[in-house]
């Protein structure tokens, strides 16, 4: 098994504070040693489009002199950027009553009366904008005397460091190693509809289709037997005939020609003893029923019944449909038994193994049904999981494998890093009930619906089972507060 960070965000919580100090007054003639500004009183949010500052002001902590005020300046600074808020005036009795009687415009900063046992409330509301993502807050402070003149100033305090960024899951996608194949078996299969004259059973080569049907099978044996990779282990055929007629007679019609059709491909091919089979079926009732399913003939569910009936013996079988059905019967006598005379040929042969990188890449350009799940993987794991040819491969190795668990389970962990969650979910169905399996579905649930209660609860299932990532991922989801 080998691991891919992959990053998708969550935008739902503004709010960020990473650190917080309060601000203690040290200016001119006095110190004020308590904290003025509370840190506990501090909150700094934001919406969609605005930045709300809070502070909470201990009067109690600033000078009883009538005549001298503090000046508290809330500025907003990133490396790039800053913004002044408005100031914050704490005054003594005679400024702050100076301020009143002057002051054209008293809107710009909040005026506060110093000496006082309570606290006040400082919000502002401004713009939000991209570089306050990562920014302070820090107040400017400075004393002014009684004509305005400055006492002192004890330069910027930083109050507040702010994160807004949004708080992001990064889980780590998994693939799972898929086992080697100990030996790689492949087939290429096909059916042969070979003409025969009425009651013969040697193959004529030139009757009717039979050019064309013979070509198909040579065409499919010289295509195993020319690749240098391939060995043949076995060539099969089953011979069936149609129901029509007495079920001995068939039997004898299918075994005749099935032995002729192999005659045919040995005096061709010269197979050494051991990799022909054969075998036949005298009436393909089989094929009949599954043609009648997928009509539309009248009475199709009842001549259904009697074609599925094996207690009743195949001559009275057909002789029912027949008697009871006479004009369905006269259908599939000249439609459908035809198709039913056919012999089913298969051959089997084993693959070398391939062991570089870049011989598995070839094959899978031209031939990747010879590849084995394992060596795809091989494959993958010298590529960037970013890629699209990592993406790629895993989407030919379900292709080739569609019933491996271990396939569709790696196909999904690759849909869900490109963010396709109704892909993974597909490829999830198939892909079993393992820890790894259950690990993308929680994956699945948090990144598709922020379902994360079913995460969490999946999550724990799959630490409990060994998988580390997912022990990761529930520490991840506890420090970021989803």
């Amino acid at each position: 098994m080998f691991s891919k960070p992959h990053t998708f965000q969550h935008m739902n919580a503004y709010k960020h504070i990473i650190s917080a100090a309060a601000l203690t007054i040290a200016l001119g003639a006095g110190a004020y040693t308590k904290p003025a500004v509370s840190g506990s009183g501090l909150r700094v949010e934001r919406s969609e489009s605005s930045l709300i500052v809070n502070l909470e002001v201990d009067l109690s902590q600033f000078s009883a002199e009538t005549n001298r005020e503090v000046i508290l300046t809330p500025v907003i600074k990133s490396e790039t950027d800053s913004l002044v808020l408005p100031e914050i005036i704490v005054a003594g009795r005679t400024r702050y009553y100076r301020h009143l009687r002057n002051d054209a415009a008293p809107a710009t900063y909040t005026l506060l009366r110093s000496n006082r046992r309570d606290t006040a409330q400082y919000t502002r509301v401004v713009e939000y904008s991209p570089w306050m993502e990562t920014s302070q807050l820090i107040l400017r402070s400075s004393v002014q005397g009684c004509c305005g003149d400055n006492i002192g100033d004890s330069g910027s305090t930083l109050l507040a460091t702010l994160d807004f960024a949004p708080r992001v899951f990064v889980p780590t996608v998994i693939y799972v190693k898929p086992e080697a194949e100990k030996v790689k078996t492949r087939s290429v299969s096909g059916s042969a509809f070979i003409d025969f004259k009425i009651g013969n059973t040697v193959i004529d080569p030139d009757y009717r289709n039979n050019p064309r049907e013979l070509a198909e099978i040579r065409n499919s044996i010289d295509q195993v037997k020319a690749d240098k990779d391939v060995t043949i282990t076995a060539l099969s055929v089953v011979g069936y005939a149609s129901p029509d007629g007495s079920y001995a007679g068939n039997e004898r019609l299918a075994q005749g020609r099935t032995r002729s059709l192999v005659d045919y491909v040995n005096n061709l091919y010269h197979f050494p003893a051991g990799i022909m089979h054969t075998a036949w079926h005298a009436e393909d009732w089989e094929g009949l029923v599954k043609y009648l399913r997928s009509s539309n003939l009248d009475n199709k569910d009842a001549i259904i019944a009697l074609a599925s009936d094996s207690s009743i013996e195949p001559d009275a079988r057909e002789a029912m449909i027949k008697s009871r059905y006479p004009q369905q019967y006269s259908f599939l006598l000249a439609n459908v038994y035809p198709a039913l005379r056919h012999s089913d040929y298969k051959v089997e042969f084993n693959v070398r193994a391939y062991i570089s990188p870049e011989e598995i890449a070839r094959v899978m350009a031209t031939a990747p049904q010879k590849l084995s799940l394992e060596e795809l993987f091989t494959l993958a794991r010298t590529l960037d999981r970013n890629s699209p040819e990592f993406r790629e491969v895993m989407e030919v190795a379900v292709r080739m494998f569609p019933d491996s668990p271990v396939a569709n389970l790696n196909a999904a962990s690759t849909a869900i890093a490109h963010n396709e969650y109704g892909l993974a979910g597909t490829y999830l169905a198939k892909a079993g009930d393992s820890p790894e399996t259950v690990y993308a579905k929680a994956l699945l649930a948090i990144m598709e619906n922020n379902d994360y209660a079913t995460g969490r609860t999946l999550l724990g299932k799959a630490a409990d089972a060994g998988v580390a990532e997912a022990s990761a991922a529930l520490q991840q989801l506890d420090d970021l507060g989803f």
